[in-house]
């Protein structure tokens, strides 16, 4: 049986990031058939979120590369790392990161897209209902907040993390279930989005920090 990192190889495109063209990530297109990812036995499998780039985690890419002092010699997390891009852009900063995402084959994805950047991502497991994690000084959440259910457990978990000490820094582009109350905006970039044409960035993604 072939496996999941051949799977993705053979029917995802290594292409550039559209606004970040010198790193490359395995991405979908027509003819990628994301269906045979999904687990027959699961009634409801999750979207291949590790398959595109979303505008929470371009803005954050983004804001890293305009200041890089924020993750350089940091202890980083990518928490729903998806494609990988928020930990493998901090990593080529200087940033020692980490990656979590339950999906298996967003995991396989992240592993795939870190060797193509020429970087490592060990990937850890997070429990949203347990304490903080270690030795973390900074995690980068892109695009968490994407419906009610995972924002009423991303958010206690999260606050929990600002309370131990830890920065948080979310990107997002202002989706509903976003607490926007409890955000500081930092700053917001011109970025595409899997819901656009390509060439086209001006959907925007911010950064904000969690109080």
């Amino acid at each position: 049986m072939i496996s999941r990192a051949a799977a993705i190889a053979q029917n995802l495109r290594l292409e550039p990031v559209p606004t970040l063209p010198d790193i490359r990530l395995y991405t979908a297109h027509p003819g990628s058939r994301l269906s045979q990812f999904a687990d027959p036995d699961d009634n409801d499998p999750p979207a291949p979120y590790w398959a595109y780039q979303w505008a929470g985690g371009l803005a954050l890419a983004h804001h890293f590369r305009a200041h890089p002092e924020l993750v350089q010699g940091k202890r980083l997390l990518d928490l729903g790392a998806g494609s990988g891009l928020v930990g493998i852009t901090a990593s080529k900063l200087g940033a020692h990161t980490k990656a979590a995402e339950i999906d298996p084959n967003g995991r396989a994805a992240i592993t795939l897209n870190a060797a193509a950047n020429g970087v490592i991502l060990p990937l850890i497991d997070i429990d949203l209902h347990s304490a903080p994690p270690q030795d973390v000084d900074l995690i980068a959440a892109g695009d968490v907040f994407y419906n009610a259910e995972i924002a009423r457990l991303m958010l206690p978990f999260l606050t929990r993390c600002t309370g131990s000490g830890i920065t948080v820094l979310i990107g997002d582009p202002d989706r509903r279930d976003l607490p926007i109350a409890q955000l500081e905006l930092l700053a917001s970039y011109a970025v595409g989005d899997v819901g656009d044409v390509r060439s086209n960035t001006g959907r925007k993604g911010s950064v904000y920090r969690l109080a």
